[in-house]
């Protein structure tokens, strides 16, 4: 026995076929080899059949459909503002990005940061309260 392709075909072959007078292959996942196989699973490599048929399925509502043209076509109306954000965002004047944009950044940054520290600290205490033992 060989190692290359031929020999596998070779070794099939020599297994025999299950249709008389013609071979059917297919490759094991299982064996990494050729293996004789019934002609249905030839045509239907690693045993995938499909599930569904071909066939469209009755209708059942008789309802028409209706076709895109039908439909009112929208365009966007707005104005794209990626260049000018992107011009805005990439002045270098000091200000941290999280920051440009005034006010309600500045709120929504110290709203943050508050709860953030309030947070930290009532976690601080609760472990100090859970590590003292109770009075009875």
């Amino acid at each position: 026995m060989t190692g290359s392709f031929s020999g596998a075909v070779a070794q099939a072959a020599a297994a025999g076929s299950r249709t008389p007078g013609v071979m059917y292959y297919k490759f094991s996942g299982f064996t990494q080899k050729l293996t004789g196989t019934w002609a249905s699973d030839a045509y239907s490599p690693q045993g995938l059949r499909p599930l569904v048929s071909t066939e469209a399925p009755p209708i059942i509502f008789a309802t028409p459909t209706k076709l895109s043209s039908d439909f009112p076509v929208y365009d966007y109306a707005g104005k794209n503002k990626v260049p000018e954000l992107q011009k805005f965002f990439q002045k270098s004047d000091g200000v941290p990005i999280h920051l440009k944009r005034g006010l309600p950044d500045q709120m929504l940054y110290r709203t943050t940061m508050a709860l953030t520290l309030g947070g930290t600290i009532y976690c601080l205490i609760a472990l100090y309260m859970a590590s003292q033992p109770r009075n009875k």
